[in-house]
């Protein structure tokens, strides 16, 4: 792979990171732009390795991909906070997952996917919030009771 079109990855992969972080920085939530940024480019990072040893008979470059599912798993797992009844960060491990598919999706240069990928999911962070509360309210759950980010 040439230089150009690995920083052309590795570039999109942080620009995707880093407009999910925006978001969740306005938001003042954890895991925010820094965050974001660098699970989207270490994605993209093990994915271009990967990529670079294909063709070799014992490499199969998609495993790469399950390990980077599995890995921001254990991230994820770190935001997510329990008190009693109340968890909180769920929300923020899903994002952040979603960064690291951001990430995958720029390795493999897939462009016009990663940009709606990003859309999508700033798109639910920001839109559905607000109608989550909402809900709530129309059915009275409590806002100590609800299970939320």
């Amino acid at each position: 792979m040439e230089l150009l079109d690995f920083g052309l990855r590795i570039g999109a992969a942080l620009l995707a990171g880093l407009f999910i972080g925006i978001e969740r920085e306005i938001h003042n939530k954890n895991a925010g732009l820094k965050t974001n940024a660098l699970v989207s480019l270490g994605a993209a990072v093990f994915v271009l390795t990967s990529l670079s040893f294909a063709g070799d008979d014992y490499v199969d470059t998609t495993r790469v991909i399950g390990q980077v599912v599995t890995g921001i798993g254990f991230i994820g797992a770190g935001v997510i906070l329990h008190k009693g009844t109340i968890v909180r960060g769920l929300t923020t491990a899903a994002t952040v997952w979603c960064s690291a598919g951001a990430g995958c999706l720029a390795a493999i240069g897939k462009f016009k996917e990663l940009f709606l990928l990003v859309a999508v999911i700033v798109f639910v962070n920001v839109v559905f919030n607000p109608v989550d509360r909402f809900i709530s309210k129309v059915f009275g759950h409590e806002e100590e009771e609800k299970i939320d980010d």
